[in-house]
């Protein structure tokens, strides 16, 4: 299906590659590897080999040289083919977008090759039950010992955890004051470190990418680990988290797409009396507002991560397009699903399986709500709410 956006000269090759990649694999396969509890190795390396997993990331590092728009457009292609991946966004952009901007020329040269080629993988380890969206109150403490660290606590729906070499893990000062806001520091913390245990989080979603709890027990980590500077982890974090809301925007307008796609396709083929039921308005309508809303939310997508690439603040930009784009692509799947009657649940038509995923993202990375409170407070001006 045609779009009005991201589909000039500058993009299109890349959406072409990774079509055609997409293409090799589709939808029956995320599923299968998904049930079956099995990663997606082939795809992976494929989309590696072929330069699109690092398409962002320094040339001088192995990466493209290119930015986050381009990022953007190999993400949104990818579940536009049925093929929302979860690791891509943590692993490449989150991980590799921080270790880039802050870490030390030995992390750089150690990571940034092998996640920009997908011979490396990395999970991202910031949340916690406790501490929700407020960063500032979590436990997990990194303690001063020697010249290295020891760390202690726990993480929780750390996606993708067990096909990755290591955790980017985000820890408080344990030294500090408990009635302080204690400063934060980002390591790079081997998964098979001692005292690293991992427990799988059962959840509804359908996909290879499976979410776990990590137990860190009197880890302890060398200086080499350390990304930047100790403390000041919470403003090198952002290096990763606009990133993340942006891809997630990404794989939202994809999974919109393909949404809309099956639907288009459906009621000019289905009939129950004398026409295609694409013909009549009840169907082509909420259709045709559910295209309109998915390519708007691409515009906000490619704009924040155009403002990103180019150094501009794109903290609200990140917002509106996370915001907008898990919004469209939530009603387009649901759109969808009552275009196609009772074989909308069915999995043969590949739709109800993609459901939780995509609302999974009205909450995460960043809720709709903590959305809507960044927006009231520092677009509108308006009073603090919390």
């Amino acid at each position: 299906m045609a779009g009005l956006v991201v589909d000039g000269e500058d993009y299109r090759l890349i959406r072409e590659s990774t079509a055609k990649i997409a293409a090799k694999y589709g939808r029956e396969y995320f599923v299968e590897r998904a049930e079956k509890g099995e990663h997606i190795d082939e795809l992976w390396n494929e989309l590696g080999e072929a330069g699109l997993l690092g398409v962002h990331l320094p040339e001088g590092s192995g990466g493209g040289g290119a930015g986050l728009a381009e990022l953007a457009v190999v993400i949104e292609e990818l579940a536009a083919h049925g093929l929302p991946l979860l690791i891509g966004v943590i692993s490449p952009a989150i991980c590799g977008s921080i270790i880039a901007a802050h870490g030390s020329v030995d992390l750089k040269s150690r990571w940034l090759p092998g996640l920009a080629d997908g011979s490396r993988k990395m999970a991202f380890a910031l949340t916690e039950p406790d501490a929700g969206s407020n960063s500032h109150n979590i436990k997990t403490g990194a303690r001063r010992d020697g010249d290295g660290w020891v760390v202690s606590g726990g993480k929780y729906y750390i996606s993708a955890a067990d096909e990755c070499e290591a955790l980017l893990l985000v820890a408080a000062d344990a030294d500090a004051p408990a009635d302080r806001r204690r400063p934060l520091s980002l390591f790079v913390v081997p998964k098979d470190a001692p005292g690293v245990t991992l427990q799988r989080i059962d959840t509804a979603l359908v996909s290879p990418d499976r979410q776990f709890t990590v137990f860190l027990d009197q880890v302890r980590l060398g200086p080499e680990t350390l990304i930047g500077e100790a403390g000041q982890g919470l403003r090198q974090v952002f290096a990763g988290l606009n990133p993340e809301r942006i891809l997630a925007a990404a794989i939202c307008t994809g999974v919109g797409r393909y949404a809309v796609a099956r639907a288009a396709e459906y009621a000019c083929s289905r009939q129950v009396w004398a026409s295609p039921i694409g013909a009549h308005q009840g169907i082509a309508h909420p259709l045709a507002e559910a295209h309109i809303s998915v390519e708007l939310a691409r515009l906000a997508v490619m704009r924040a991560a155009e403002l990103f690439d180019t150094g501009e603040q794109a903290a609200e930009a990140a917002n509106i397009a996370k915001f907008a784009a898990s919004e469209a692509s939530l009603k387009a799947l649901d759109q969808s699903i009552q275009t196609h009657g009772g074989n909308g649940l069915s999995r043969e038509y590949g739709l109800a399986d993609l459901w939780f995923v995509t609302r999974l993202m009205r909450t995460a990375p960043v809720s709709r709500e903590m959305v809507l409170n960044f927006v009231a407070q520092h677009s509108l001006r308006l009073p603090d709410s919390y």
